[in-house]
């Protein structure tokens, strides 16, 4: 038996209770891993806020990364000692999948990673990029996975291309950083000076202060000579939606990624994506394969992820707390 943080119900941060699991050793086709790291993510909040239903005694986190202990019989792909990550979709291999198989994410429905070992089949992991700490590798099972989906294997970007981020959470500065490396101009918003003088240091090319500028759509159009940006990393939801759709050019790609600002939509400006024939693509993180191409990336362009503050696991209401603040930079991990 080892630790383990459990949700238990009602669902609430009081809930979180340090509790134990099981990790028996690994069956054929398996891996135990000793998690020596999880990273938040705003699902989670959800998730232990209550607003995701999950059942009582669930583990949370659905980000973990650490070091294979022991393989099963068959397991090929992975040896003691190495680094792994996990996937945030297990079942999605690559391709297409429906998603009614999309049945078994960590950290709700299935059990998550916010304990100190676990035994799960191989292909729920991949290989960490080398030279990574645990922390590092923790931060990109959703935020990273989305955004390598929303810029490389969606939007297809390249140099030369032009492309808006919102905000500094997770999504958005992995984003910017994938936009950077493919050689595109990018232009980011954020309410805050501090920030923005932070996200011109990751690459930014081009700022707006959203709070000075409420009209920031045709603050983009104005920085692009009138044409508007070629792919849109839409996480704000009906806060944003508008917006980003008058920033878009003409046949821009938007990935439709998150709703930090709610997921009621009343009105969906409708004729200015046919008037601009704008490709909206949902994006629900990844595969195991964007997963996989995303570690080669990110080696070959020596991408670091963004870390803000690390937590204690016997914490982690501590981590949501600051989390929800909206104070944090970067991605908010736990050190297990």
């Amino acid at each position: 038996m080892t630790r383990a943080m459990r949700l238990r119900q009602p669902a609430n941060l009081d809930n979180l209770r340090m509790e134990t699991a099981e990790a028996p050793p690994p069956g054929p086709g398996e891996i135990k891993v000793r998690v020596r790291a999880a990273a938040l993510n705003f699902r989670d909040g959800l998730v232990v806020g209550g607003f995701f239903p999950v059942a009582d005694g669930l583990i949370p986190l659905s980000d973990g990364a650490g070091e294979v202990i022991a393989v099963g019989e068959g397991v090929t792909a992975f040896a003691p000692g190495e680094r792994v990550v996990s996937t945030f979709h297990p079942n999605w291999l690559d391709g297409h999948i429906e998603k009614s198989e999309l049945t078994n994410s960590p950290g709700g429905p299935a059990q998550g990673f916010a304990c100190d070992e676990t035994t799960r089949p191989a292909t729920h992991f991949t290989r960490a990029p080398a030279g990574y700490s645990f922390a590092e590798s923790a931060s990109l099972t959703c935020a990273g996975v989305t955004a390598w989906r929303a810029v490389v294997t969606d939007g297809r970007v390249k140099p030369g291309a032009t492309v808006l981020v919102q905000g500094t959470g997770g999504v958005s500065l992995f984003a910017l950083q994938f936009a950077k490396a493919a050689g595109a101009t990018v232009i980011a918003t954020s309410s805050s000076a501090d920030k923005l003088e932070r996200l011109k240091a990751l690459g930014a090319d081009h700022l707006i202060n959203y709070r000075e500028t409420e009209q920031w759509g045709e603050a983009v159009l104005a920085l692009t000579g009138g044409l508007g940006v070629d792919h849109v990393i839409e996480v704000g939801g009906p806060n944003t939606i508008g917006q980003s759709f008058a920033a878009a050019r003409t046949g821009a790609h938007i990935a439709i990624i998150g709703a930090v600002g709610g997921f009621q939509v009343d009105t969906m400006p409708f004729a200015i994506v046919q008037a601009k024939r704008l490709n909206l693509q949902a994006v629900t993180v990844g595969s195991r394969r964007d997963q996989i191409d995303m570690v080669r990336g990110i080696e070959a362009s020596n991408i670091r992820p963004v870390l803000d503050r690390s937590f204690a696991l016997e914490d982690l209401a501590d981590a949501f707390r600051h989390l929800q603040s909206g104070r944090h930079f970067g991605k908010v991990t736990v050190e297990i």
